[in-house]
């Protein structure tokens, strides 16, 4: 059950197969399990040597690539901390989660460099930059990487509720939470995965981000179990995807529905051999079904649908390749080990057709949040129940779909947004008197944000102004696409916004 095991489990296994492909590489890498728990070791033995031990955090802030995984595993074979930074977020955001987290060691990719220069003189840690010249003292990670002895690591008192990583949510007071990832938490959400079909000999192409519960956990992690191999690419390219699956005999492919959509604009899609792919899945968004009948007209896809999030799983719900159209709209029915409810306002669990939020509870359930204990036990209620703020109904067969969110999040691209962190931005501008940020839907992102503003009186803004101020104070898929100055915001007798309102209003619009 202890990630730290996992690589020399598959070494001893399966020590010539090949194990990951990093396309995102020029050249290409390709390693063996071999090879993959030799990296680990060497990586484990370096931060060791360090002063790295049990429970610290070494943090990473890069594009997809393999060296995630080197980090993930020779922190779970040291008892030491995974955690993964959002590349999007703004050095500021960052300063904030460094202080909550305090990470020893900081990993990071040119691409990100000015930020981690700004990071450093706020904080300043030991470093090592994967790529480019990095930052003045900073390690070279190849070169320390293969300079380091590969002699075994294992941390012999990790338990498995020790965490191995923390993968951050979005946070409604700007503070992104960081739920605790045990080892626990891996294992049964590998158990939750394979019973869909995951095989031995399955070749997994991943394009979500390393520092999402998608990236890590959805596919990557039960694909090492059972020794099948995982591909990855530096971001998402649709041209380069539907290579790949084509040139390796890619048989799992996972994406949200945006992606797809893109897939079917690439110049290649037309030419582009897909009968290797067994299924995909799709996740993060209801997938359109003229989409799904897309796919399975033009290339023979059978979809799987699922929905899951970090704190749980993230293998929730999975909807079947025979109910995509038949069941269009919903996220399925929860996997083997989930116990799913819909419950009213007192707990009180609801039949079908009756909507209510959505509970859940099960062993893929996180830890908590790190170093957040009232948010933790904010969320969990007294029948062990973790509520998770969307509002669901379920149908006479077991199938559950999302009605609505009690919290105002939307999903942009994958990603979630949470209009009050925007908002906190808005109001720091001198001229917003009231704002309000709302998600409306968009046939290429699902939903985009936008911003509707009352100015204070005898004030002046435009909207590329405030897209500005908040493009310098915020991740760039955090700004809404559009700002509505108002005479003023409907509200409710107890003085609240009505952002429903505001979302009927443009939505008929």
């Amino acid at each position: 059950m202890y990630i730290g095991d996992y690589l020399s489990r598959r070494e001893l296994y399966s020590p010539e197969k090949m194990a990951f492909i990093d396309a995102g590489k020029s050249p290409e890498w390709r390693l063996t399990f071999r090879d993959a728990n030799k990296r680990s070791n060497q990586l484990a033995n370096w931060l060791q040597i360090r002063g790295v031990t049990f429970g610290d955090r070494v943090a990473i802030l890069a594009r997809d690539g393999y060296e995630h995984l080197d980090v993930f595993f020779a922190c779970s074979k040291l008892g030491a901390i995974h955690t993964a930074l959002n590349w999007r977020l703004h050095w500021q955001e960052l300063i904030e989660i460094f202080q909550n987290v305090k990470p020893s060691i900081l990993v990071f990719s040119d691409d990100f460099k000015e930020n981690v220069t700004q990071l450093m003189a706020h904080y300043p840690l030991t470093s090592l930059h994967l790529d480019g010249n990095g930052i003045p003292g900073s390690f070279p990670f190849e070169t320390t990487l293969q300079a380091a002895p590969g002699t075994p690591v294992t941390c012999e008192k990790l338990e498995a509720e020790h965490t191995a990583a923390l993968i951050f949510t979005g946070g409604t007071t700007g503070l992104p939470k960081a739920a605790e990832v045990s080892h626990r938490m891996i294992a049964w959400n590998t158990l939750n995965t394979v019973i869909h079909d995951i095989t031995h000999n399955d070749i997994y192409l991943n394009v979500f981000p390393m520092f999402h519960t998608g990236g890590l956990f959805v596919y990557t992690l039960p694909q090492v179990i059972f020794g099948g191999t995982t591909i990855f690419i530096n971001k998402f390219d649709p041209v380069q995807v539907l290579d790949l699956i084509e040139r390796e005999k890619v048989t799992v492919f996972a994406g949200v529905p945006t992606m797809y959509q893109m897939l079917t604009q690439a110049p290649n899609w037309e030419r582009a051999d897909l009968t290797s792919l067994r299924f995909c899945t799709s996740g993060g968004a209801p997938l359109p079904v003229p989409l799904v009948e897309k796919y399975t007209s033009e290339k023979g896809i059978r979809f799987k649908q699922g929905f899951g999030m970090t704190e749980f799983g993230p293998g929730i719900f999975a909807l079947a390749p025979e109910d995509a159209i038949r069941k269009a709209g919903s996220i399925g029915r929860p996997n083997f080990f989930v116990d799913a409810r819909v419950v009213d306002d007192e707990n009180n669990f609801l039949g079908p057709d009756e909507a209510g939020e959505l509970v859940l509870k099960g062993p893929s359930y996180c830890s908590g949040y790190f170093n957040n204990p009232d948010a933790s036990t904010t969320v969990v209620d007294q029948q062990g129940y973790f509520h998770t703020s969307d509002v669901a109904r379920y149908d006479a067969e077991g199938y559950f779909y999302i009605v609505d969110r009690k919290k105002d999040m939307f999903i942009s691209g994958g990603e979630n947004v949470f209009p009050a962190e925007i908002e906190k931005v808005l109001y720091q501008h001198p001229s917003v008197h009231m704002c309000a940020v709302i998600g409306l839907p968009d046939p290429g992102w699902g939903e985009v944000g936008k911003a509707c503003v009352v100015l204070k009186p005898d004030a002046s803004a435009a909207e590329e102004e405030l897209l500005k101020f908040m493009t310098e104070r915020l991740a760039k898929f955090k700004v809404p696409k559009s700002v509505t100055f108002m005479d003023a915001l409907p509200i409710s007798a107890a003085g609240k916004i009505l952002k429903r309102e505001l979302r009927d209003q443009f939505t008929k619009e």
